[in-house]
């Protein structure tokens, strides 16, 4: 009875110390017991990724891989896989499994040993949320703890959910879903049994039991995972042989990418870490999508690519990469090694590295780094006469052994027939920006050939001089300050003797072709800088640069001088895109934006873009332009309002100088008569379009080159130079090889920046209907005198119909012609001509 009394105590005590025990333990990891909330709203870390308008993804960034799945996207036998083998009573248990904890403490008492073991799903969970890997009493007794909160917090499919989330698969991959992509290349629905098992064989240990690091030790785990499956009754005894008999299949699989555009997603990039930082911004699972449009998108980066190479090309082959061995000296390298040596190659953009091994007379045969043996036909090589300089080629090529022998490496491409050709790395630059001019959103940007070799992005960072692409702006302000599109101005010469420097300053034309008494039109379609010199003289330099300063110039860019009206200005792509869209729009300035919208990891919008977009609502809230802000201001969609871009010039203004810049495109005159005259941008008719309106720039010894074209709907700019300033494009001689269509002679915007932006936009204008600018209120259309200007009685070839803001046309009819019909500055006629 002693003994009984005695032994009832003692359980008492062990019991009451046992309670006091552990509630002294529960109060001392109490403060790392994680909230109901934080359980609630647990966030996992995922990749920002970047989607193009319509949804393609473009990159993604983070250096977690993980996709999110619901438990009810998960498939049964995946999730069978990892009950079997992580925790079979996963749903009969209260977070921690007594049977799990008393042999793990038998193996601890007979081995002197601390093994990993009796941890629950639920306990995996709250050591990956909340706690480290580390094998220590007070972690596994938090453990504990806060696994039992989880259970009263949570329901089992909850908790399941989040830890094959979370859970860590190798090779960056958190989660399912991840490890699904990385290791397959597959949704989980469409995994086969094997490759679920060998998912779920994975958590033990990521790395050693990785398929892809270590196959064999893989296949081996995932047999127990299956052994496991068939344990537990989950599949039978054929399912288990048939899954046991499969390969290993898993390989790297990278991000899914649908469209490569790395320019605009290092843009949405950088703006993510700006708005949000950086740790938040690449763990936060964060959707961009962006303005583009991913048919627009591609065919600019196809466009700029196709036109640097048609330039590097017509300059000249500039010989191998690498000489692998001399034929006269060697023998040649075994496959294998020439193999290797290729390999040793980063390929770039479209190029492909390839191994010369044989070359007859008219076709050249060569390897790919693949191992794949191609056949270069003379088609494909025929351009290849030798580079000497920018502005001198060698004779044409006759023959294959001519331009190539055994041992050369050299670059290859596919063509637009899909051939491989001779190629190789350009060495110019180029940029593409593509807007609308309704609303300033980007339809397509590309800021160089490519992003692997430079991460420059010369459509936004590439200050350079615009050349002629500046006109249209002078000539703006030319009609707000009394001239007209018929006034006539003197195509000649200028000689102005500057004092200060004791020389003469001689702008001249480009070709140096002066027509005589021209009207403004023409002057402006076919470029004329004399006449743009004369326009500036007349309205004023400061002036005109104060009007410059309307289409959202930074007044640093706008050079006092009259150099300004030949284009010294140095702008970036973006920046001419967006003043040029003014005259697409009515006279707007419009804000280039390009995050469309920021949706969270479930899909919830955080953000919509909310443009100041071209309207005629005048008690509409208006913004002013703000040049100091920089090109893309934050939008706030917290109140949405309708927002009008401000109206820096005149709707009337902005239609004359698109009626003359759509004279660059078609020209004028009657060609029957011989007196038809092309303007500069005469290669946009390829197009077929009567809407188009475009504007070469050409600056001195063709260092920079421009083409800016545009509809209602669509601006597009391009530019084409060198990175390093001042280096100019050269010049080509003709190419007895190639067709009569070849480019030659001297390069400028309508031969080098114009055939990227024709090619562009025939996939951007593919489908539309032709959006042409109309005439606003508050013009007339009066029929002049081609040669005078003036009021004309005739309706023959002498004379059109011209358009003229009200008040501002001729009173004069060409019978009465004065005998003076220069409108000129104060030179004398000495000066002039």
């Amino acid at each position: 009875m002693i003994l009984l009394k005695r032994t009832l105590q003692f359980f008492i005590i062990c019991t009451l110390i046992g309670l006091i025990t552990l509630v002294s333990l529960y109060y001392y990891v109490k403060p790392d017991i994680p909230s109901v909330q934080v359980l609630k709203d647990v966030q996992l870390q995922t990749p920002m990724q970047v989607f193009t308008k319509d949804g393609l993804l473009i990159n993604q960034f983070g250096e977690k891989r993980r996709i999110p799945v619901t438990i009810d996207e998960i498939p049964q036998p995946l999730i069978d896989a990892f009950l079997a083998t992580e925790d079979n009573r996963f749903y009969d248990h209260i977070g921690i499994d007594p049977i799990g904890i008393v042999r793990s403490a038998i193996v601890l008492i007979s081995t002197g040993e601390k093994k990993q073991g009796a941890s629950t799903i639920t306990m995996q969970l709250a050591r990956n949320f909340f706690l480290t890997r580390e094998k220590a009493y007070i972690r596994k007794i938090k453990e504990i703890f806060i696994a039992l909160h989880i259970e009263n917090v949570l329901t089992k499919d909850e908790i399941l959910e989040l830890y094959l989330n979370k859970i860590e698969l190798g090779n960056r991959a958190f989660g399912i879903g991840a490890a699904a992509q990385v290791y397959y290349g597959k949704e989980l629905k469409d995994l086969t049994l094997a490759q679920m098992a060998m998912i779920a064989g994975l958590p033990k240990a990521p790395s050693a039991l990785n398929p892809i690091r270590n196959p064999t030790r893989a296949k081996a785990r995932r047999n127990v995972v299956l052994g496991r499956l068939l344990t537990e009754n989950y599949i039978t005894q054929d399912v288990y042989d048939d899954a046991t008999s499969q390969p290993i299949t898993a390989y790297f699989h990278g991000a899914e990418i649908d469209l490569y555009a790395p320019y605009i997603s290092e843009m949405v990039r950088a703006e993510m870490v700006s708005r949000y930082g950086i740790d938040k911004a690449y763990n936060s699972g964060f959707k961009i999508f962006t303005s583009v449009e991913s048919k627009v998108q591609k065919a600019a980066q196809t466009a700029l690519i196709n036109n640097l190479h048609s330039y590097d090309m017509r300059h000249g082959f500039r010989g191998p990469t690498a000489i692998l061995w001399d034929p006269e000296k060697q023998s040649a390298l075994s496959e294998k090694k020439i193999l290797a040596k290729l390999n040793e190659a980063k390929e770039i953009g479209t190029l492909k590295a390839a191994a010369v091994i044989n070359v007859d007379e008219k076709n050249a045969t060569v390897l790919l780094k693949n191992a794949e043996q191609i056949n270069l036909n003379w088609d494909n090589l025929k351009w290849a006469r030798k580079y000497i300089t920018r502005y001198r080629q060698g004779f044409a090529p006759t023959t294959a052994t001519e331009i190539l022998t055994p041992g050369m490496q050299i670059w290859v491409r596919k063509n637009s027939n899909n051939e491989y050709e001779l190629s190789q790395l350009p060495e110019a630059s180029s940029a593409i920006v593509s807007l609308d001019p309704q609303d300033g959103r980007i339809k397509a940007i590309v800021g160089g050939y490519s992003f692997e070799q430079s991460q420059y992005n010369r459509a936004i960072q590439a200050k350079r001089q615009v050349g002629s692409n500046i006109k249209p702006f002078i000539y703006s302000a030319a009609l707000e300050n009394g001239y007209t599109l018929a006034s006539i101005l003197n195509d000649a010469p200028i000689n102005q003797w500057d004092k200060s420097q004791g020389v003469a300053w001689r702008p001249k034309n480009s070709p140096a072709v002066y027509n005589g008494p021209i009207r403004i039109r023409r002057a402006l379609a076919q470029s004329k800088n004399v006449i743009s010199v004369r326009l500036l003289r007349g309205v004023g330099l400061q002036r005109t640069a104060d009007h410059l300063l309307k289409f959202g110039f930074k007044n640093s860019d706008i050079n006092r001088s009259e150099s300004l009206a030949l284009g010294s200005a140095s702008i970036t792509p973006i920046e001419l895109a967006r003043g040029m869209s003014a005259f697409a729009n009515g006279g707007h300035l419009i804000e280039p934006y390009f995050i469309s919208e920021i949706q969270d990891a479930y899909g919830n919008s955080l953000f919509k873009a909310n443009p100041s977009v071209v309207c005629d609502d005048t008690s509409a809230q208006s913004l002013t332009p703000d040049n100091t802000t920089g090109l893309f201001p934050q939008q706030n969609t917290d109140t949405p309002q309708l927002k009008c871009a401000p109206q820096v010039i005149s709707k009337q203004n902005a239609f004359l100088i698109a009626q003359a810049m759509h004279s660059a495109v078609w020209g004028g005159g009657n060609w029957s008569h011989k007196t038809g005259w092309s303007g500069t941008g005469w290669r946009a008719q390829a197009l077929g379009r009567r809407d188009l309106s475009g504007k070469t720039g050409t600056t001195n010894d063709s260092v920079d080159t421009w083409f800016s074209g545009f509809n209602r709907n669509v601006m597009t700019s391009v530019w084409v130079g060198f990175d390093n300033p001042g280096n100019p494009l050269g010049r080509t001689s003709y190419n007895n090889n190639l067709d009569s269509g070849q480019i030659s002679g001297a390069e400028s915007g309508a031969k080098t920046a114009q055939p990227a932006w024709v090619e562009f936009m025939k996939v951007a204008l593919e489908g539309k209907p032709e959006a042409p600018i109309e005439p606003p209120e508050g013009l007339v259309s009066i029929r002049i005198d081609l040669e005078t200007g003036l009021l004309s009685h005739k309706n023959d070839y002498t004379s059109r119909f011209e358009y003229f803001d009200k008040g501002t046309a001729p009173t004069k009819y060409v019978m009465s012609q004065p005998t003076d019909i220069f409108e000129e500055d104060t030179k004398t006629e000495e000066e002039l001509f």
